[in-house]
This record gives structure tokens, C-alpha cells and sequence, in this order.
């Protein structure tokens, strides 16, 4: 059978036929072959056909999503508003995130210095949410705080004899014999408490292990120092008598210091009574004027 090529023309429609086998026409006749341009031109029709039909599709697509997107998006000038809504819900107004946070002492009536350490400890959460203690030594008394800076007890206390904002060095390695009368201070700062025993297997609270600084019941040591009856006066001068560590009420330890401070690390606050407040405490601030 002859092989026909037709080469289409895509602006007439024209095709050239060239034949293979010019003489040899009885194989084939035109009455029983379509003409090669009949076929050509319909094919190019279809073809045309199929173009515009796609044509049509995008341009339907294109006026459909149009018109999704107007029906979707809110009117001029409601977007940014809507915007501002969220984002106030996900981000609180700065007075709400900065609200300054105070220590709860009930109804005492703390002294400025120690209503200042427990504000800035609250607020700032000097004491990584552990328990805590501020002992006010001017006034001879211990504050005893939960983690939220929520009062759990207050008492009266015995202090060291001597007064003093600091420890001398190496006194906790020296016998109660070898300490003198102007070494037995109870020392100033930021520290952190661990719960232990004594050399007679006493509880107490270790506020600076390494100067032998702790915080415990109150108990006679010697009978001439009237240790029970000086802790039940409201006399601040009658609670310089202590070697140096801090003495408390028997009922008060186990109902408080215990509960609190007796079972984990804590921290205690030791106020100064020589020293200026933020030369020992250089990062406390004013929670009402920050």
C-alpha cells in the first residue's frame, strides 16, 4: 500500500499530498480513500473546538474564584478592625502584664524594709518559687512565706548577742568557746536554707551551714540567760542573747518553720540593722515605683 504524507497548513487548512508510488494508482482510489485534506481541516476543527472550550473553562474559573474572593473578604475598613480584635485577645494590654505583685501579710503591720524585701521577692520571684522566710533583726522578728509570698506565721525571736551585718570568717569551724562575745552576730543576706541536725541531733533549719548559722527551737543553753522568758517579752532588747543563731518559739518552729522550711531548700531574707538595705540586697527594688 502507498504511504501518503500531508503536510497541514494551520492558516488554510491546505494539505500537500505527496505520493509515495505516483505510479502505482491501482492499490488505491479516491473513491476509496477519504481526501488527506478533508481530513486535515477536520481534524484542525476539532482541535479549534477543544481550544476554545478550554478557554471558556478558565475564564469561568477565574470569575468564580473572583467571585468567592469578594464574597469571603469582609468590607473595606472592617479587616483591620477584626485584625486589632485578635489581636488584643492574644496579646493582653501591658498594664495587665505588668501588674506589680505584692507579698500577703494579713493584717501585720510589717516595717518598711521588710514590706520592701517580700514585695520585690513576690514580684520578681527572687525566691524560684520556693518557700521563704524575711527576718526583720530590728524588730526581732521571722516572716515565714509559702512560695506565692502568702504569709504562713510571724513570730518573735532571739538573735546573736553582738550586732553586726556580717559572720567572721572561719567561725563556724571554732568551738562556742573560742567565739567571743563581739563575733556572735547574726549575719545579713540572701541565702539558701537546707533542713539538718545539730551536733545533738536537733532539727533546724541550716541558713549558712558553713558558718554554723541556723535557725531552730528555742532551748536553754545556760540557765543565767532566761532564753524561754527573754523570747515571751515584746522587749526587742531582750532578744540579744544567742550565739548567733536564730532562736524560735517551740510551738512556732514545729506549727511553721517546720511545714515550710523543714522539708526542702527554702530561702531566708536576713535584713541588715548596720548596713543599708540595697547595699546588701543590690538587685531588691521598689515594687511600687518600678
Amino acid at each position: 500500500m502507498p504511504t501518503h504524507h500531508a503536510r497541514r497548513d494551520p492558516l488554510n487548512c491546505k494539505a500537500i499530498n505527496q505520493d509515495a508510488s505516483r505510479g502505482n494508482s491501482s492499490e488505491a482510489t479516491p473513491s476509496m480513500w477519504p481526501a488527506p485534506s478533508n481530513i486535515a481541516c477536520a481534524d484542525a476543527g476539532q482541535q479549534a473546538i477543544a481550544r476554545a472550550d478550554v478557554l471558556a473553562g478558565l475564564k469561568n474559573g477565574v470569575l468564580l474564584a473572583m467571585a468567592l474572593v469578594v464574597v469571603m473578604l469582609p468590607p473595606a475598613g472592617l479587616a483591620p478592625a477584626a485584625l486589632r480584635q485578635a489581636e488584643v485577645r492574644t496579646n493582653p494590654e501591658p498594664s495587665l502584664r505588668q501588674r506589680a505583685l505584692h507579698a500577703e501579710f494579713g493584717t501585720l503591720m510589717p516595717s518598711p524594709d521588710a514590706r520592701t524585701i517580700a514585695d520585690w521577692v513576690a514580684d520578681s520571684s527572687d525566691n524560684q518559687r520556693l518557700p521563704f522566710a524575711i527576718l526583720d533583726k530590728r524588730g526581732a522578728r521571722v516572716y515565714v512565706f509559702d512560695p506565692d509570698a502568702r504569709l504562713m506565721g510571724s513570730s518573735l525571736v532571739l538573735l546573736g548577742s553582738a550586732p553586726g551585718d556580717d559572720s567572721v570568717p572561719g567561725i563556724g569551724e571554732r568551738p562556742l568557746s573560742q567565739v567571743r562575745s563581739d563575733e556572735r552576730t547574726t549575719a545579713a543576706g540572701r541565702f539558701v536554707s537546707e533542713p539538718g541536725h545539730d551536733d545533738s541531733g536537733d532539727e533546724v533549719v541550716w541558713v549558712d551551714y558553713d558558718a554554723a548559722l541556723a535557725m531552730h527551737r528555742v532551748k536553754v543553753v545556760d540557765p543565767k540567760e532566761h532564753r524561754f522568758e527573754r523570747i515571751a517579752t515584746d522587749s526587742i532588747a531582750d532578744k540579744r542573747i544567742s550565739n548567733g543563731c536564730i532562736n524560735v518559739p517551740i510551738a512556732f518552729f514545729d506549727s511553721v518553720v517546720e511545714r515550710a522550711l523543714g522539708h526542702s531548700r527554702a530561702v531566708v531574707y536576713v535584713l541588715p540593722e548596720i548596713k543599708p538595705l540595697r547595699q546588701v540586697f543590690q538587685t531588691a527594688y521598689d515594687v511600687a515605683t518600678r
